[in-house]
């Protein structure tokens, strides 16, 4: 598996002309950070990021544990959802991965250079409070906080799931099976890993997230 940074812009640009999601993750790629960061938002706006989590899959998610999962996120206090974004967005400040300076291109990749790797694991104590925050809430294991962490910070995070996972162990770039479900400790793996990546190739979180969702196509079936 190449991930070049040539290979990875290609295949996001090929993410952006043919998933169909992608003109409404890229408005919320724009607008999430924001909303999150302020005060008037709804239940349908978290709500959106978990159902964007298992529905990207179009339909080859299990449809009993998608709805499991939802029903369980729409059963909390909005209350409790608030504090919980309310606590992992003033921990990703505190770890200064919130950049709201962030742009989007014509292609859709957020425009931004990549974090110097000294301060990110500095800020890991940061980061799993925020993982530790969102977890909290029912429906939302760390997979699926990982999906909101791509969405505060879209220059900065990955979500984490079967498809990304390994496509980077396919690279060489993280060893082992995917984790189900994948703990924190597996996160920071991972997110080890992509930033690897992003500094080795200059490519950012946003470009990263769909140029490995979009290679997981060419790896090859697993043996029976």
């Amino acid at each position: 598996m190449d991930l070049r940074e040539s290979t990875l812009r290609d295949r996001a640009r090929e993410y952006a002309a043919a998933e169909p999601l992608y003109d409404v993750e890229r408005q919320h790629v724009e607008t999430v950070p924001k909303t999150f960061a302020g005060d008037e938002y709804g239940r349908r706006d978290a709500q959106w990021i978990v159902r964007w989590y298992f529905r990207r899959y179009l339909g080859e998610f299990p449809d009993r544990e998608r709805r499991e999962r939802e029903e369980a996120f729409r059963d909390n206090a909005f209350d409790d959802v608030v504090d919980a974004l309310d606590a992992a967005v003033n921990a990703l400040d505190a770890a200064d991965v919130l950049d709201a300076a962030d742009v989007l291109d014509t292609a859709g990749a957020v425009e931004s250079e990549p974090a110097d790797s000294g301060a990110d694991r500095d800020a890991d104590s940061d980061v799993d409070v925020a993982l530790d925050a969102l977890t909290d809430l029912d429906g939302v294991d760390v997979a699926v906080a990982s999906g909101f962490l791509q969405f505060l910070a879209p220059s900065r995070f990955v979500a984490v799931d079967r498809r990304t996972w390994a496509v980077l162990a396919a690279a060489g770039e993280l060893d082992g099976d995917y984790p189900e479900p994948p703990s924190t400790v597996d996160y920071r793996r991972f997110d080890d890993a992509c930033r690897t990546v992003m500094e080795r190739t200059g490519v950012d979180a946003w470009t990263l997230y769909r140029a490995l969702w979009r290679s997981f196509a060419e790896l090859p079936e697993p043996s029976p």
